[in-house]
């Protein structure tokens, strides 16, 4: 079982970070192999509309640091993304992955087949944000469709409210979540443990 986890906060570790840390040590623990890219870090570029994944390759050509990561994608049983929520949406640096995985989709004249990954991928997504309410900005939401539109049979949502601080899962003795994470690990890798 493969797990590559994208962190897509600027803080390498935050909150979302933090529980994406311990549902992958938990992942690990059931067997899983895990790579974690931190977007932050990486050199790349948005989707430049290029359209050569439709045309002329099938995958992505532009060469740059986010090549290694949607190959690892393509490749994974379990898609981690973690981004806190700034201003209603996800980071620009896990919006931009997002973006480039457009080029998973397959030329749309080969309709119905939409995705060129594999089916049966599970996405886990993992949030944290300032609003102590659940229902304020469910960004989630528009991430788990769209990888619902490329193949992703199944997905899982840890969601953090309340959170500010880079360490207010600590401060905050938020716990709970943390059990939430590593419960969510167990859960989709080892499901029949």
């Amino acid at each position: 079982m493969k797990v590559v986890t994208l962190l897509g906060s600027p803080r390498a570790n935050g909150n979302t970070a933090t529980l994406a840390k311990a549902f992958n040590e938990t992942a690990q623990e059931q067997g899983a192999d895990v790579k974690t890219y931190l977007l932050n870090t990486l050199n790349f570029k948005g989707c430049q509309a290029c359209e050569a994944c439709k045309t002329k390759s099938d995958k992505c050509v532009l060469a740059d640091d986010l090549t290694e990561v949607l190959d690892a994608v393509a490749e994974t049983d379990i898609l981690v993304l973690a981004s806190p929520v700034y201003f209603a949406d996800t980071t620009a640096q896990l919006k931009a992955f997002v973006d480039r995985c457009y080029s998973y989709m397959a030329p749309f004249e080969t309709m119905p087949e939409i995705s060129r990954l594999a089916p049966g991928k599970m996405m886990v997504f993992i949030t944290a944000q300032n609003a102590p309410d659940e229902m304020f900005f469910d960004v989630a939401g528009k991430y788990i469709s769209i990888f619902k539109h490329l193949g992703f049979s199944g997905s899982r949502l840890i969601r953090g409210c309340d959170l500010m601080a880079a360490d207010d899962l600590q401060t905050k003795n938020r716990q709970d979540l943390i059990e939430s994470a590593k419960q969510t690990a167990k859960e989709v890798v080892a499901p029949n443990r």
